[in-house]
């Protein structure tokens, strides 16, 4: 069956990726890079997909449009599940929120001239100088453990609320 990433290659998902392969810690793969949703021809940027055999334990992109998310999460909802940190960053959005969409937790965050990367590593309180002097497979890993362990405060909203913070 392959792992969750494969998936990624099997649907020709991916585009220009900088990395694909087996991190450190034994059992996790990660990819970085851009993807696609191909019935619409998005384009995901700064994308982070870390998993393990069975499940994506992070997802994490770019989305320039709010209004691109139902079919982003048709796209990928095949390899998302209840455990799956799901971090969504979106050009149009007021202000960051939360909310269960078809039985998945998403984090949806406003991005204004940052980049994913740097996101997450503030969310994951890392040092930017210790990350410098890893290997692409350590930056992953120690990106993911300090994620999980993460406070993600975000107001709860219900997908409709969410909707509404969507500028036009």
């Amino acid at each position: 069956m392959g792992t969750p990433i494969d998936y990624i290659y099997k649907n020709e998902l991916q585009l220009q990726p900088s990395f694909n392969g087996k991190l450190g810690i034994s059992g996790r793969f990660g990819y970085r890079g851009e993807l696609t949703v191909t019935s619409t021809k998005i384009i995901l940027k700064h994308a982070i997909v870390i998993s393990n055999e069975e499940e994506v334990l992070l997802f994490a992109t770019e989305i320039e449009d709010f209004a691109n998310f139902e079919a982003t999460f048709e796209c990928y909802k095949n390899i998302l599940t209840p455990n799956t940190l799901v971090t969504l960053f979106f050009g149009n959005l007021l202000s960051n929120v939360q909310f269960e969409y078809e039985g998945i937790t998403i984090y949806a965050f406003s991005l204004d001239e940052s980049s994913v990367w740097n996101e997450l590593i503030a969310y994951a309180d890392l040092d930017k100088k210790e990350l410098k002097r890893m290997n692409a497979e350590d930056k992953l890993d120690n990106l993911y453990d300090g994620l999980k362990n993460a406070k993600l405060y975000v107001e709860k909203k219900t997908y409709q609320e969410a909707c509404a913070l969507k500028i036009s």
